[in-house]
């Protein structure tokens, strides 16, 4: 349920970090608790995120959340088919449910982050 290879944020989102680049998406928890997603606002590229602090907005038959940048650093793609058809979250959130890219900052704040276990755990406490 937690992918081993991600990194993950308290605010339930996750992190593919590659390089000085990562990727970025909501966890199965956070998509679990939403329900069905039906509307998802991201930022332009070029928009700077910081870790912790809101940078998009999604939107759940539920209600309306914000989505939290697990890192720091410069938006450089977002995902396009998300954005039109946002039930790809509910049925993908680690692979084609990614949000944006970003490139990370020389204070990334990846060393913050909790691997799988440790989110895992979080969850269950929660």
């Amino acid at each position: 349920m937690y992918p081993e290879d991600l990194k993950y944020h308290a605010e339930h989102c996750w992190a593919r970090i590659d390089g000085n680049m990562a990727t970025l998406g909501i966890t199965y928890y956070a998509q679990d608790q939403l329900g069905e997603i039906v509307f998802l606002e991201l930022p332009e590229t070029g928009t700077e995120v910081g870790a912790g602090k809101p940078y998009a907005e999604i939107e759940s038959v539920k209600s309306v959340s914000d989505v939290y940048s697990p890192v720091n650093g410069t938006i450089v793609e977002t995902n396009k088919e998300v954005v039109e058809a946002p039930e790809i979250i509910n049925e993908d959130c680690y692979e084609a449910g990614w949000m944006v890219k970003v490139e990370l900052a020389e204070d990334s704040g990846v060393e913050d982050l909790l691997d799988a276990a440790a989110y895992e755990k979080l969850v269950a406490e929660s």
